[in-house]
């Protein structure tokens, strides 16, 4: 049974309210290959799954990449996420924490500059960021997820 910490008295997890966990769709959202959301909400705090450039469903018969090139793949992919926020209740503005998947250290210049192009306007201090180097499919060059406390 777990009881108050000492540090914080007040909080006691068997007092906490149930919140219901959320799945989260944009319209226009192609299905996810395997069994996950590509968001999910429970109370204030909305995980975005990683997100990759493909074409919203209904422009592209079969799930499309934007484009070749990190420039079209990063904006497409930044669209993608913003959609899942905006589907969850939130905006750029509500986001904490960013993680990015390049898949070439040679682009990480050329992203910085997206990036910034990207948020030039945000209003609030910008997200944290982590950027990683991994593999993913064949074509795709960028995937980006992104946790946001809304409100």
């Amino acid at each position: 049974m777990s009881e108050p910490s000492p540090s914080h008295p007040d909080h006691n997890p068997l007092q906490l309210p149930h919140l219901p966990k959320a799945a989260i769709t944009p319209d226009g959202a192609s299905r996810p290959p395997a069994r996950f959301s590509h968001g999910v909400r429970k109370g204030n705090i909305l995980q975005v799954s990683g997100q990759v450039g493909f074409l919203p469903a209904g422009e592209a018969e079969e799930r499309e990449l934007a484009g070749p090139t990190l420039r079209e793949q990063t904006l497409a992919t930044l669209n993608n996420v913003l959609a899942v926020l905006e589907a969850g209740g939130a905006t750029w503005e509500d986001v904490l924490m960013i993680r990015v998947h390049l898949t070439d250290t040679g682009h990480f210049a050329e992203f910085n500059e997206i990036w910034d192009e990207y948020f030039a306007g945000l209003k609030e201090a910008p997200s944290a960021r982590t950027t990683v180097y991994v593999g993913l499919a064949p074509g795709h060059l960028v995937e980006i997820d992104a946790l946001a406390v809304c409100g």
